[in-house]
């Protein structure tokens, strides 16, 4: 061996991976029994980030010094085999649970294969390969179809007064304020006249602004999100062109996302900023994969502009890059190191600068869903950060709780399992966004297919699905395996999909009339009045300045209002009306109505009641 042999990014890489495991092994294993109980926080009070780095930089330092003499790859991957075996046998005996178990034997597992046949080289994409026209118009039809399956599922759930507040009557009466005055504007979020961008800031909702002016609807809206979901079927095509699929593959491979139950559910709860991210990392990933800077630049830029903490999803792309330029040849090193390194870095700042901003003057941000890794109350999510690096065992167990499996195997089966696929380590830095985002966490809606928060880590399954896929040899296997997907998400999105969607536009059809009446009296409240609602029909009366949801309203707010807008039958709705003794919350609402002034003014019994102040 070169004694002045060059010291290569994988060596390092991995070195400090063995590292950093002694070092978590060694803090854990020195805890008490108590404190290594892995439902709790007490262990990871009790834990030095310190001594874990501290152990870290001097085991990787100590290989790179012994590495000059002799090729230790092997030993040092096997190395890390055994101390995560040690680790995992002292967490299981701990806190044992089948979900554990199970996440252990897949991590050892993937660390067995790693330690026979890991591969630390960055592979060229194959050759660009043509397809037919047919292809692409089947992939087109198939895109259309998902276009108006997911436009009729949100219009629907606006029609039939199925779309609450909280998100759709906030975004609906914020896309007035902005056609109105250019700013986010709402007074139904935090009951109050405030900015959106004080809670998220989300300023690529103004990329929708333009069409929602031609037709100023919430319905509109419920279109454009299906519209943004169904375009990121154009990066993934490209995508697939770039990694040498075939035209039956690429269409394979959109007609897999189409139908993915995580995507097209993630629609289910109506308008988010997060809709946009599928598309956008796409477009990061392919931008890079084909050097096209002004590309990788505009997407990163658009996909930070989503919410504050996609920051998330272009560092972990910057940190990929950063480990492909470390095995990467040296032609191509360079680049993407300096790529990795502007990703990652203007992730942080801007990360840092939103929050900032959030913590000072806006609503601050919401530690609250990873109240299970914050040790400290500190409330700040770097907390989290450290309480991974001092225990990763934790992150493990908290991911592999009972009510997070059928989650995965909602997200994970439908592929196949091909995110998980690949002998090359640096890709499974990409799973950090779907661990992170939709598994640690404890706030239920982060782990589940029907809300926007899957929409993220959709893009970064779905590249890896092809890349891993493009690693095949094969034509015949990739379109096997490809259609084995689309069939299984095919299942998934019959079973668990449809029903879910069917009934909102079934509704709307055969109960027009119904609807149509309520539509026409909620009409007559004047646009240039304040009102206040219950939950469901602040989205139809979202196109006025003043609103105010009775739920999660004030009672100064509500007898501020010139109209008050009821269901009836929304009993949580009146829930802070209803008396201890288990009086009638609407009963008592419309005695305290009619003392204050108010009188029924509008009525369609048993669905809706519009009382007004006698002065308006």
């Amino acid at each position: 061996m070169d004694v002045k042999q060059k010291i290569m990014g994988p060596d390092v890489a991995r070195r400090l991976l063995l590292g950093w495991l002694l070092g978590t092994t060694a803090a854990y294993g020195a805890l008490t029994e108590g404190e290594r109980d892995l439902g709790g926080l007490e262990g990871l009070a009790r834990v030095s980030l310190f001594r874990v780095i501290l152990i870290a930089v001097c085991t990787a330092g100590a290989l790179q010094w012994l590495g000059r003499y002799r090729d230790t790859a092997r030993q040092e991957r096997w190395a890390i085999l055994a101390v995560y075996t040690v680790y995992a046998g002292m967490a299981l005996d701990s806190s044992f649970s089948w979900g554990l178990l199970g996440g252990c034997l897949l991590l050892f597992v993937c660390l067995l294969v790693y330690g026979l046949r890991g591969r630390e080289d960055a592979p060229e994409p194959a050759g660009q390969r043509r397809a037919g026209a047919g292809w692409r118009w089947l992939t087109a039809l198939l895109t259309a179809a998902f276009f108006l399956f997911t436009a009729c599922w949100g219009i629907g759930r606006v029609y039939t007064f199925s779309a609450p507040t909280y998100d759709m009557g906030i975004f609906s009466q914020m896309f007035y304020y902005m056609k109105q005055t250019g700013l986010p504007l709402t007074t139904l979020e935090r009951d109050g006249l405030l900015s959106h961008f004080a809670v998220h800031v989300s300023p690529i909702y103004y990329l929708m602004l333009p069409f929602y002016c031609l037709a100023p609807r919430p319905e509109t809206l419920a279109a454009l999100q299906a519209a943004v979901l169904a375009s990121a079927v154009v990066p993934l095509w490209m995508l697939g062109r770039r990694h040498g699929l075939t035209g039956a593959q690429r269409t394979l491979c959109c007609a897999a996302l189409l139908l993915y139950p995580a995507f097209s559910g993630g629609t289910g709860y109506d308008l988010h900023e997060n809709c946009f991210l599928t598309a956008l990392i796409l477009w990061l990933f392919y931008g890079l994969d084909t050097g096209r800077r002004g590309l990788t630049v505009l997407s990163a830029l658009l996909t930070l502009a989503v919410k504050e903490d996609a920051a998330v999803y272009v560092a972990v792309v910057g940190l990929w890059r950063l480990l492909t330029g470390a095995v990467a040849d040296t032609a191509k090193r360079r680049r993407c190191l300096a790529d990795g390194a502007a990703l990652l870095g203007g992730a942080l700042v801007w990360f840092f600068l939103v929050t900032g901003y959030l913590d000072r003057q806006g609503q601050g941000v919401m530690t609250y869903r990873y109240e299970n890794f914050i040790y400290d109350d500190s409330e700040s999510l770097l907390t989290v950060v450290k309480a991974v690096l001092m225990n990763p065992m934790k992150a493990v167990s908290e991911s592999l709780e009972w009510e997070k499996l059928t989650f995965l195997a909602m997200t994970l089966g439908p592929l196949l399992g091909l995110p998980l696929l690949t002998r090359r380590y640096t890709r499974y830095v990409l799973l950090i966004p779907y661990i992170l985002v939709n598994l640690m966490s404890d706030y239920q809606y982060q782990h589940n297919i029907f809300f926007q928060y899957t929409f993220g880590s959709t893009a970064f399954l779905m590249y890896l699905t092809v890349v891993n896929l493009a690693d095949l040899r094969g034509d015949l296997r990739r379109v096997l395996v490809l259609a084995a997907v689309c069939c299984l998400s095919a299942v998934c999105f019959g079973k668990m999909v449809v029903p879910e969607a069917a009934p909102y536009p079934t509704q709307a059809v055969r109960y027009h009339d119904h609807y149509q009446r309520l539509w026409q009296t909620l009409e007559q409240v004047p646009e240039q009045a304040g009102a206040a609602a219950t939950t469901f029909y602040t989205t139809p009366l979202s196109g006025r300045r003043e609103l105010y949801d009775i739920r999660y309203g004030t009672a100064a707010h509500l007898l501020q209002a010139e109209y008050v807008v009821m269901n009836p039958t929304a009993e949580k709705d009146f829930q802070a009306y209803a008396s201890r003794a288990g009086g009638d919350g609407y009963e008592n609402l419309t005695v305290l109505l009619e003392q204050s002034g108010y009188t029924l003014w509008q009525e369609v019994p048993g669905y809706l009641t519009i009382y007004r102040r006698e002065s308006a």
